[in-house]
């Protein structure tokens, strides 16, 4: 009896034991972290290398400008360099920024606006005048042209409709540029300023890198009348000089700060 009774209290202080072992906390190592992957963002700066074209819209004036102005068909050249900028993500959607460029070209115009008026009237009112100098001199119409180099200072307002990558944009703003003028009897460049209006769309291919196409609008000119009593003006120092110009680019941006950084996991 004793027996029977010993070993009903061995198996029950077994039992106990063994569910007061399995109430304890397991020493087994947790899974690892695997923090989320970073938030996809256009906020930040960044800068980059563009490579594109450009040609003179033949609503640009010629090198002298009585008023009347003229026009030349422009050929093309082409345009390269540099840019900066800021982006910042107002919404999902929503993009603000600003860019400023640099940009060397090859862009240049052949004369032909106004040419039969400067020939018919300059030998009459200079007939002591060889005709073709007297026709230069009174029209400024024979004159070729190249654009040097321009710059810009533009604000962009972007939305991201299609996909988190893709940023469709609008651009506009200063504009800047050296233009060179040569004539039958003169040669001369200024830097004339005035403006520009466009839009592109920028791809985020990979963090930190996107490449973008884009296209501008862009008019400068002289800052000065340069002229008499009748409103004119010689030469690119003349506001009715107005130099306009396309150009289609595409780029390359590096982002400093492509991404918000992932959330910090606590020790304990």
């Amino acid at each position: 009896m004793k027996t029977a009774i010993s070993a009903l209290a061995l198996a029950t202080a077994l039992f106990a034991g063994a569910a007061s072992a399995a109430d304890l906390p397991s020493h087994k190592a947790p899974p690892p972290y695997i923090p989320p992957p970073p938030v996809m963002t256009w906020t930040g700066f960044y800068a980059g290398l563009n490579l594109g074209g450009g040609f003179q819209d033949r609503s640009s004036s010629n090198v002298i400008n009585f008023g009347w102005g003229g026009g030349s068909g422009g050929r093309g050249g082409v345009v390269g360099g540099g840019q900066i900028g800021y982006n910042f993500q107002v919404t999902p959607m929503f993009v603000v920024g600003v860019e400023t460029d640099f940009q060397g070209t090859s862009i240049g115009s052949g004369g032909g606006g106004n040419n039969l008026f400067p020939f018919l009237v300059g030998p009459v009112f200079f007939p002591a005048l060889n005709p073709f100098l007297a026709a230069g001199f009174f029209g400024g119409s024979v004159d070729t042209a190249r654009i040097n180099w321009f710059g810009t200072v533009r604000g962009r307002v972007g939305i991201t409709l299609l996909s988190p990558q893709l940023l469709l944009y609008g651009t506009g703003g200063f504009a800047y540029g050296e233009v060179q003028r040569n004539g039958w009897w003169n040669q001369n460049s200024a830097v004339q300023t005035g403006w520009t209006v466009g839009g592109g769309a920028e791809y985020m291919f990979m963090p930190n890198w996107s490449a973008k196409a884009e296209y501008l609008y862009t008019q400068i000119s002289g800052q000065g009348n340069g002229g008499g009593w009748w409103g004119g003006g010689f030469g690119l120092n003349s506001t009715n000089n107005r130099t306009r110009f396309h150009t289609i680019r595409a780029g390359v941006n590096y982002h400093f700060n492509f991404a918000s950084p992932a959330p910090v996991l606590a020790k304990y």
